[in-house]
This record gives structure tokens, C-alpha cells and sequence, in this order.
């Protein structure tokens, strides 16, 4: 499977577990996440990666604040649709 379908599917999956107050469990899948994420970024264009550099910014200002679930509206949209607008 390629990493954008998985980053995908692990972006939703992490958001849910956020939104169950499992944010330990889905903080440690994030990371990993995040890592994958932005390898991935490294080869997309520049705008696509200043948008991920904005939005990693605010992410992570969310789980400052703990605000697990502006977190999670981050990971379910915000960041699947960056990933879909990756070329293939």
C-alpha cells in the first residue's frame, strides 16, 4: 500500500482515537505518523510543503493545549486532504 493511502487511513484512525480521549495511544501513533508524513512532504512542491509546515505548526499547538479534538478535526480533514492532493 502506498504511504499516502496508509497516511491516510492512519490520520482517520488516530483522530478517532483523539475524539475517544485515548490521546496517549493516539499520540504515540501520530508521531509515527507525522515521521512518515513528512518524508513524504520532503518531495511534494513548495507550496504543498509550507501548507504542511502551517498546518504541523497548528497541530502541535493543539496537543499543547490539549485540545484533542481541534486535533483531531486537524488530522480527519485537514491533513487527509493535503495528502489527497499529493500526485500520485
Amino acid at each position: 500500500m502506498k504511504f499516502q493511502a496508509k497516511g491516510i487511513d492512519g490520520s482517520r484512525q488516530c483522530a478517532g482515537l483523539f475524539r475517544l480521549g485515548r490521546d496517549v495511544e493516539a499520540a504515540l501513533i501520530m508521531v509515527d505518523l507525522f515521521d512518515e508524513t513528512q518524508r513524504l512532504f520532503a518531495r511534494a512542491p513548495q507550496d504543498v510543503q509550507q501548507a504542511w509546515a502551517l498546518m504541523l505548526r497548528q497541530m502541535l499547538d493543539c496537543q499543547e493545549r490539549q485540545d484533542w479534538l481541534g486535533l483531531a478535526d486537524f488530522m480527519e480533514y485537514e491533513l487527509v486532504d493535503l495528502l489527497e492532493r499529493l500526485p500520485a
